[in-house]
């Protein structure tokens, strides 16, 4: 099995894994979540058989955790790996914003092919070189070296309450589409609003940017991390 296919299955169980976490709404679990193979299949792109013959080799390797019906986890071999390969991602593309002037929502496609080419030590010089950055692009944090990430205190956009003020300070959804549409209503990492409206009934909620009204399907604000702003 090539490398770069074990690198993909890594982080795509660790994005699934901790935007589960961070995006749930219910506070402290007594265990991680688990992706399924159906979140695996549909996050990268192939059939439902495949990721379970996959899972079955990761646990293999001792990278997963695997139970078939409750879905996989990662072990601590396989999160280390997961974050080294993360931490390589949000670096190019945080380095192809600031030194080529590409958008936040170009890098990704670009940042998925450079990944496994290049070394950790040009990953350790290309963070020198930007100044050992917290976060990237869309505000997701970059792994340290040791591979430790910094504490957050954000939360989903839903979870605030009508007249709160935030900063927006992450996206977990990085489709082109979605981010253009931020792009477009002035919604960018560090922009500050208020929320005016929310109605999860109605699956939508409204912010006000700059005295402009937003519209956000509510799946999609549940995506957005902010921090909570003085009134």
């Amino acid at each position: 099995m090539s490398s770069h296919t074990i690198e993909n299955y890594v982080k795509a169980i660790y994005l699934i894994t901790t935007h589960q976490e961070l995006t749930s709404n219910t506070g402290s679990r007594e265990s991680p979540p688990a992706a399924s193979t159906g979140m695996l299949a549909e996050a990268l792109g192939v059939l439902p058989g495949s990721v379970t013959n996959m899972l079955k080799t990761l646990q293999a390797s001792g990278l997963a955790d695997y139970r078939p019906y409750e879905g996989v986890t990662l072990t601590q071999a396989g999160q280390a790996l997961a974050l080294r390969v993360l931490r390589r991602h949000r670096l190019i593309e945080l380095f192809l914003c600031q030194t080529l002037s590409l958008t936040w929502d170009e890098v990704h496609e670009e940042a998925e092919n450079m990944e496994h080419a290049v070394s950790d030590w040009l990953i350790d010089r290309i963070d020198n070189f930007l100044g050992m950055p917290a976060t990237d692009p869309h505000g997701d944090p970059i792994p340290r070296p040791d591979g430790s990430i910094a504490a957050t205190d954000y939360v989903p956009l839903t979870t605030l309450n009508v007249g709160a003020c935030f900063r927006l300070v992450r996206v977990m959804d990085q489709s082109v589409e979605f981010l253009k549409y931020l792009t477009d209503q002035g919604l960018e990492i560090d922009s500050v609003s208020a929320l005016v409206e929310l109605a999860p009934s109605a699956g939508v909620l409204r912010i006000r940017r700059e005295s402009r009204d937003v519209v956000l399907a509510y799946e999609a604000a549940g995506k957005l991390m902010v921090r909570r702003e003085p009134v």
